[in-house]
């Protein structure tokens, strides 16, 4: 006869704490130690990178990966084996060719959604078709911004919005941002688009089911609750899918009550696990990944991150914790990284950020004659 003990250990085991969900999170992610696998493995693994700024996907793999140089970026970029593009929350991502391709259709609800939210009176008229049409027919005769774009709509809808429809049609054709030579981050300030389909030689499929794009996202973001798959992806209503996949998964509580799924496989280390400091960039996923935060970030520094342009701030980590915020700049061929705490440093802590910053300088500002690593007050 099994001692009832043990029933109520099993029922604890199921509650994963605070720390328990910040090693697993940065376990998925690489930041429990830099790995030697390809960028194009290490985006697929996990499952792609915000790249609403050229720069940041380069430094997100310069954290997690041994060695990292940025043409180990920029060939499978070259090559086509990773596409720029507007993907989760309508916001652009860089992914593997293939993880673009197979889930363009989940997300497009989220995008045309996001169109008929933000143009609602300006578009209601519109049709759709016969915009996305004009503009796939400019897009086949030559690669070109938005900005050519958008004339060369008001050539045929003189009487249209010429916002209203380049954002209709960012949303609901599927284009890729086209990669420059000679750029120092792969791509230039004001890149041209594409068709997919063109690009890549290869057509976007036309209907998928979201329950693989829930089973990649627990493998590189989990465990994680439906409200958090929901918030990272934009898309609503996920509940159902979720069950459908219960069978398959892992189930555990946090230290609020929440449910959370996870891959039964997947990595959980001990909370006891050292995480060493890391700089990450700005819209970095280990952040944006949920919509409960504190596994990664004190509430009360979250206003921190806080902008009034929407840029979500290049951050540190200090055990495997939001600590603080970072930015470069160069003055008179000098480079300069202001590292700004979010909480009280120590000394042998400062030591740790100054020998990494230095690092970050020399890869972010390979070129300038010198860098500096200052520490501002306490924000």
């Amino acid at each position: 006869m099994r001692a009832a003990p043990a029933k109520t250990q099993t029922q604890a085991a199921d509650v994963l704490s605070r720390r328990a969900l910040n090693r697993a999170t940065l376990a998925r992610q690489m930041l429990l130690r830099r790995e030697k696998v390809t960028p194009l493995a290490a985006i697929e693994r996990l499952l792609c990178l915000q790249a609403q700024i050229a720069r940041p996907p380069f430094v997100a793999l310069w954290a997690r990966l041994d060695p990292f140089r940025r043409e180990d970026l920029i060939a499978p970029i070259a090559k086509r084996a990773l596409v720029r593009a507007t993907m989760m929350r309508a916001t652009i991502h860089l992914m593997a060719r293939q993880d673009y391709l197979a889930f363009r259709p989940v997300i497009q609800p989220v995008l045309s959604g996001g169109a008929e939210r933000i143009f609602k009176d300006a578009i209601a008229t519109y049709d759709v078709d016969k915009i996305v049409a004009a503009a796939r027919t400019c897009f086949d005769k030559q690669s070109c911004n938005f900005t050519v774009l958008r004339e060369h709509l008001l050539q045929q809808f003189p009487k249209l919005n010429e916002r209203g429809m380049g954002y209709l049609v960012r949303m609901h054709l599927p284009l890729v941002q086209i990669p420059q030579d000679g750029t120092a981050w792969g791509y230039p300030a004001q890149a041209d688009f594409a068709v997919a389909e063109s690009w890549l030689d290869e057509p976007v499929k036309t209907d998928a089911a979201a329950h693989a794009l829930v089973l990649r996202y627990l493998a590189a973001l989990g465990p994680a609750s439906v409200q958090d798959f929901q918030s990272w992806t934009g898309l609503g209503a996920m509940r159902g899918v979720f069950d459908d996949l219960r069978p398959k998964l892992r189930t555990f509580r946090d230290e609020r009550g929440r449910e959370l799924f996870d891959l039964p496989k997947a990595p959980r280390p001990s909370e006891d696990e050292e995480a060493p400091v890391r700089f990450l960039p700005e819209f970095d996923h280990v952040l944006l990944g949920y919509a409960e935060r504190t596994r990664i970030i004190a509430d009360e520094h979250r206003p921190a991150l806080l902008t009034k342009n929407l840029i979500v701030p290049a951050i540190f980590l200090i055990d495997g914790f939001i600590a603080g915020l970072w930015s470069i700049e160069v003055k008179k061929g000098v480079a300069r990284l202001l590292v700004k705490p979010l909480i009280p440093v120590n000394r042998s802590v400062r030591t740790a950020l100054t020998d990494e910053g230095g690092r970050l300088l020399r890869f972010v500002e390979p070129d300038a004659k010198g860098h500096d690593v200052d520490f501002e007050k306490r924000a």
